[in-house]
């Protein structure tokens, strides 16, 4: 009896060695500790194309933050009514002098202002020939226009009833770049007469048609310009609520008789589709990114499966120690995981540091999505698992006694 209990504890087979997850990452980093060159030539690739996946998507983040931005301090409660063609005629229709008035009493309706165009041109000096116009116009403007467009002034004053009766102008700011006018007190030549710049406006995103005129006041354009008094766009700011509603009555209540001769825009629209369609350029360059994360992919286990040929005595010497092929296997698998996973890490890196030099360079916001680093991350980490199963496949079939004589 006892020699039988002793036989059959003798025939027991002897169990490998559990790896602990210590042991699983001490074995599995022991490749890239011996090779560090190859290592990082290696995760160079990984880390090329992550960091251009990272820096595509924040650049286009970082833009479309900056347009959201603007898109608050501007508001999205602006419309523009300027005259259509009419129906028959074909021929622009004229806005009532009252239009303004008009506007003012909708209901939402805060602020009202409006622009008439003039027939005349702009220029430095009357030296300057007449047809050298640099392609700035000459507007008629009210006194709440400013307020209309949310602008201010970079310098001088707005047009009020003090100066809007006299030869005064007021610049857009590039305007008083191509003129050559950096500051108040200057004059320019409109009309064979010369007018004193009061004020040179700051940027206005929403009205780039302001941002290129020179604005004469009101009753100063009637007077000594030769206005009819017809505004050719009348700009209105009502609430956030009332924004549909004034849409509605905008034209109605400017030409009652016939409403279709007023068209009515939104200056907004433009800003919300370029800001909703922020990054549909960037899609190729997300492609070569992922081109260039699978080319790093492709080195990866290149250099796995040399890590391999290279390793044949230690896998052998391993698999002789009792080693099974399932450690062999998660052997390799970790050691490509960690490669890429240092690629990953070293992209991610890089391509915020390019989002942040970018977004700084143009004054925008730095903003990198988390999705994008999460999965730019996450994706560095399939490839690693997907290049390191053939290499540990192959690693695991080796015969330890074969591997012992190469």
């Amino acid at each position: 009896m006892g020699r039988a209990n002793r036989t059959r504890r003798g025939s027991r087979t002897p169990r490998a060695a559990r790896l602990g997850p210590r042991d699983v990452l001490h074995v599995g980093s022991a490749g890239l500790r011996s090779r560090p060159v190859r290592v990082v030539l290696s995760a160079l690739g990984i880390a090329i194309g992550i960091a251009t996946m990272i820096a595509v998507v924040g650049i286009s983040a970082s833009s479309q933050a900056q347009l959201l931005r603007q898109l608050d301090a501007l508001g999205t409660n602006m419309l523009v009514a300027k005259p259509g063609e009419g129906m028959f005629s074909g021929e622009k229709v004229r806005l009532p002098k009252d239009a303004v008035g008009m506007v003012g009493r909708i209901a939402g309706v805060e602020d009202v202002g409006a622009t008439g165009d003039l027939p005349h041109s702009v220029r430095r000096s009357q030296k300057i020939p007449e047809d050298e116009t640099g392609g700035i116009a000459v507007k008629a403007a009210t006194e709440g226009m400013l307020d209309v467009l949310r602008g201010a002034t970079a310098t001088g004053t707005w047009l009020n009833a003090a100066n809007g009766r006299y030869p005064s102008v007021v610049l857009g700011h590039v305007t008083a770049a191509r003129l050559g006018i950096t500051g108040a007190g200057q004059q320019v030549w409109i009309d064979n007469r010369y007018f004193t710049v009061v004020g040179i406006l700051g940027p206005l995103p929403l009205a780039p048609e302001i941002e290129r005129a020179a604005l004469v006041g009101w009753e100063a354009a009637q007077q000594l310009l030769g206005f009819d008094g017809h505004p050719t766009a009348v700009y209105e700011r009502s609430t956030d609520a009332s924004v549909a509603s004034v849409q509605k009555l905008l034209a109605p209540t400017i030409d009652p008789r016939s409403p279709h001769n007023v068209a009515v825009g939104d200056p907004s629209s433009a800003l919300r589709a370029k800001a909703a369609t922020e990054g549909a350029f960037s899609s190729l360059l997300l492609g070569l990114g992922a081109i260039a994360l699978l080319v790093g992919g492709v080195g990866v286990a290149n250099t796995m499966i040399i890590s391999v040929l290279e390793r044949r005595h230690e896998i052998g010497l391993r698999r002789s120690l009792g080693a099974t092929r399932g450690q062999i296997r998660i052997q390799f698998v970790t050691e490509s995981l960690m490669l890429s996973g240092l690629g990953g890490l070293a992209g991610v890196a890089l391509g915020a540091a390019a989002t942040a030099a970018y977004a700084y360079v143009a004054a925008l916001p730095w903003v990198v999505p988390s999705w994008a680093v999460g999965g730019g991350f996450g994706a560095t980490l399939v490839i690693g698992t997907v290049a390191g199963l053939y290499p540990a496949v192959r690693a695991s079939r080796l015969s330890p006694t074969l591997a012992l004589q190469a």
